[in-house]
């Protein structure tokens, strides 16, 4: 089965697309993109390259996808994006590939949605099953681990971290990482306690959920410093995966984590010991 392209769209002869690829009408598929099988691109959609997308993606109308950095110090030199299989790009999504000071590339994994008018910036690097919600903006030298979700016209600050099954509540402020398993919420964001509604969504059993908040509550509630909470969440709970991988992102932040809990922030938003 060959890929079908309307006839007003506009296609690269260096594209490829393979077997059941739909490119809808006025749509523009530039040079160096190669589109995996099944993939749907709609009305007036743009991709451009070096872009790879595995099997199955939509990319929904006006959607731009791949094109240059926003970033004053791109000069041009050949960098790429990379996408995985089945996520969804909605309407007005914007996609852009790395720079060469940041490694050069974008990566998006499988099973992402990116619903209306979302941003994903040069250099970020998005895991799984995540979600963002209409207007969500990643700036650069992002990463977003697996089944996060970035709420509603939110924005996380460059090189920041978004930790696994973190829930990041709308119109929030991200500039520093966010706790995996955790609501975080806020121009001045707040630790909101353990996602459990996602968490069970994603098949976490009661055990799991009671050992993650009697940890969460370690980590933000006992009036330990980060360093002596990690050190007693290691002695309690060595051998536990959530927790191990908990330790594993704290012990490893370049710009801090999100800690403040609701009403008792400083003025700078940390929160109080």
């Amino acid at each position: 089965m060959s890929a079908e392209i309307h006839n007003t769209a506009i296609v690269d002869p260096g594209a490829e697309l393979a077997a059941g690829v739909v490119v809808g009408p006025y749509a523009v598929i530039g040079p160096e993109v190669s589109l995996g099988a099944r993939t749907e691109i709609g009305a007036g959609a743009q991709i451009a390259g070096p872009t790879k997308m595995g099997v199955e993606n939509r990319v929904f109308s006006h959607a731009c996808i791949g094109f240059e950095p926003q970033d004053l110090k791109f000069q041009g030199e050949k960098t790429r994006l990379e996408i995985g299989d089945r996520n969804q790009f909605r309407e007005f999504a914007t996609v852009h590939r790395g720079t060469e000071a940041g490694g050069g590339y974008t990566s998006i994994g499988s099973d992402n949605l990116f619903m209306a008018y979302t941003h994903v910036a040069h250099d970020c690097h998005i895991g799984n099953r995540t979600i963002f919600s209409n207007g969500a903006t990643l700036a650069g030298h992002v990463l977003v681990e697996d089944d996060a979700v970035v709420g509603a016209y939110s924005g996380v600050h460059q090189f920041c971290r978004v930790g696994r099954h973190a829930y990041i509540g709308g119109y929030s402020v991200i500039s520093q990482d966010a706790l995996p398993f955790i609501k975080t919420v806020g121009y001045k964001p707040a630790c909101y306690g353990v996602n459990s509604i996602g968490l069970r969504r994603k098949g976490f059993d009661n055990q799991t959920l009671k050992t993650l908040d009697r940890a969460v509550r370690v980590l933000l509630r006992s009036g330990l410093n980060t360093t002596q909470a990690l050190d007693r969440l290691r002695e309690e709970f060595s051998g536990t995966p959530e927790i191990d991988y908990l330790i594993a992102f704290v012990s490893t932040t370049q710009r801090g984590i999100i800690k403040s809990l609701p009403g008792r922030r400083t003025s700078r938003g940390a929160a109080t010991e």
